[in-house]
């Protein structure tokens, strides 16, 4: 599935039922894309007009739009239809002019809300797959080489550096029983 940002357009709504019985309603729509929402500003009236633009990111599993019409109200407001709209069109032509989506309650149409879609594909070329694999392998080799490496230097340089009747510094440096670092230096002026 690609991967990318969809833009929705939220254009308008016509034909809702208006809940309010002494007021005009105030409808307002919620935006779903699987657990991204956002929410439009309140317009007014049955026939509502947005103009408004909202971002979702898509990755893996996003395959519909939700919409829910709600209506504006001191204390509770009121659900007042909702509309799917399946993304694979968009996803695959990359844009969908506004459109008129059928708002559903209770499995009954109560208007049309006008929707357009863009879906802009995220911009990876075939080397970004690349450039991520071999760091990967390349971060999980050289942490294993680099353990193995400095194990086998701890391990011959024990062997080598630390002699016999001798014992080890702090700093794992070899050191006479009183405590001198022994191993002078070999000048050109000592005998073999």
């Amino acid at each position: 599935m690609p991967q990318g940002s969809l833009e929705v357009f939220l254009a308008s709504a016509k034909g809702l039922e208006d809940t309010d019985f002494l007021f005009k309603m105030d409808p307002y729509v919620i935006l779903t894309c699987r657990t991204q929402e956002q929410k439009s500003s309140v317009a007014s009236g049955s026939e509502p007009v947005w103009n408004e633009n909202f971002i979702f990111n898509v990755s893996e599993g996003a395959e519909e739009l939700k919409l829910k019409i709600m209506d504006s109200d001191i204390g509770n407001d009121d659900f007042v239809g909702e509309a799917e709209i399946c993304l694979k069109s968009v996803l695959r032509e990359g844009r969908i002019p506004p459109t008129a989506y059928n708002i559903v309650k209770n499995k009954e149409f109560c208007g049309e809300i006008k929707v357009g879609l863009t879906f802009n594909p995220e911009e990876r070329s075939p080397r970004d797959y690349d450039d991520r694999d071999e760091y990967s392998r390349g971060w999980k080799e050289s942490s294993h080489s680099d353990r193995d490496r400095t194990s086998r230097r701890d391990d011959s340089s024990r062997g080598r550096r630390h002699s016999p009747g001798r014992e080890r510094d702090y700093r794992g440096r070899d050191s006479d029983e009183d405590g001198r670092r022994g191993g002078r230096r070999r000048h050109s002026s000592d005998e073999d």
